[in-house]
């Protein structure tokens, strides 16, 4: 198993915000300035990015004064963009510290700190109250966690009654054995991936109900390759997420649509409730 840290300094290491900044300068983006929006391309740092988040978005019940739980809240940026379009206040936790500093930061470059706020902490041990909110959701985070079990008890504890709970996440396929670099490991270490059926008996397990699952593969597929084929033609944008992934940024991209395409991994989006 591997520990915490472990994953965390996979995910980012170092000043993460200044690197942010340096990529924002050199795409004429102004810091003093800057929008949601605009740090769109880079702070939904996860597979598809924004638009992936949009798309939850659109699925889940959230109401204007609704206090929302981010687990696994990267830089923040779903958090942000959630906010704003819902008019709802949302707390997000992450195990990557770097990644939690740089989400505050930037949420302070567009002053949002009155409707979001991060902190850093294991979704495995949430430090917030029984029935605290009133939807909680997690996008790409669940590969690296090792007790599904404590981590969809977590999330089932916070929430209130009747309150939604929603996943995406890039389950095994049935070939398994994907490939890797891969976004959430370089060699498969510190990678726990469950087939879908699996993840929802867990779930279940665990006091969930109502569960949904939409299969996604195609659209991650499709979004991998026009990264693939930008990279290709050396038209990748100064301001993009691959600022974060490093050297092995097309080798990863590569394998993460090749994993789909041979059914070695098999991308779901879960949507489910605690019962009232």
């Amino acid at each position: 198993m591997a520990d915490p840290k472990s994953i965390s300094d996979h995910w980012g290491k170092g000043d993460v915000f200044s690197r942010i900044v340096g990529a924002m300068r050199s795409a004429g983006i102004d810091r003093e300035t800057v929008t949601i929006e605009q740090l769109a391309p880079v702070d939904h740092f996860h597979a598809r990015g924004f638009p992936a988040t949009r798309e939850l978005a659109d699925a889940l019940p959230i109401e204007a004064g609704y206090r929302i739980v981010d687990i696994g809240c990267g830089l923040g940026g779903p958090a942000r963009y959630l906010a704003d379009r819902f008019q709802c206040h949302v707390d997000g936790i992450d195990i990557t510290e770097p990644f939690v500093v740089a989400a505050n930061k930037l949420t302070e470059l567009v002053g949002m700190q009155h409707a979001v706020r991060f902190r850093h902490g294991d979704g495995q041990n949430l430090p917030y109250a029984d029935e605290t909110f009133h939807g909680a959701y997690t996008q790409h985070v669940t590969m690296n966690v090792p007790d599904r079990g404590a981590f969809f008890r977590e999330a089932c504890r916070v929430l209130k009654p009747g309150a939604f709970f929603a996943l995406t996440e890039h389950g095994l396929g049935e070939i398994g054995q994907p490939h890797h670099p891969l976004p959430w490991s370089e060699d498969g270490s510190g990678a726990y991936l469950m087939r879908p059926s699996e993840t929802v008996e867990v779930l279940e397990q665990e006091g969930f109900s109502d569960i949904t699952v939409t299969n996604t593969g195609d659209k991650y597929l499709q979004g991998y390759n026009q990264a693939i084929k930008l990279a290709e033609s050396g038209e990748l944008p100064a301001f993009g997420s691959h600022i974060l992934l490093g050297k092995l940024a097309p080798q990863i991209v590569r394998n993460a649509a090749r994993n789909i395409k041979e059914g070695r991994t098999h991308p779901v989006q879960i949507i489910c409730r605690k019962p009232a």
